[in-house]
């Protein structure tokens, strides 16, 4: 089983990126999966999260900004992060019931 996740890197205020989870050893879409970030000195803070039927729902500080998205054919979990913020950088991971992957870092930075 093993998930791993990508697409983190340094962007400035106001852009997008996409981050991806392709997962192995397990079907995605039987589980309830989801994304948590944990920035230094933060407690760790769900973002996003989508249900096997693909009920969908996101923490307040990112509604309207973040979309969440699985691809079942693929077995991947995607994050589609717009108009980030600085308050938006941490290590971005993500995870299910039984494990998560290694985290992927997210710099929101001018």
């Amino acid at each position: 089983v093993q998930l791993v996740e990508s697409g983190g890197g340094l962007v400035q205020p106001g852009e997008s990126l996409r981050l991806s989870c392709a997962a192995s050893g397990f079907t995605l879409g039987d589980y309830a999966v989801g994304w948590f970030r944990q920035a230094p000195g933060k407690e760790r803070e769900g973002v996003a999260r989508i249900s096997s039927p693909g009920f969908i729902s996101y923490a307040e500080s990112v509604k309207g900004r973040f979309t969440i998205s699985r691809d079942n054919a693929k077995n991947t979990l995607y994050l589609q992060m717009n108009s980030l913020k600085p308050d938006d950088t941490a290590v971005y991971y993500c995870a299910y019931t039984s494990g998560r992957g290694q985290g992927t870092q997210v710099t929101v930075s001018s």
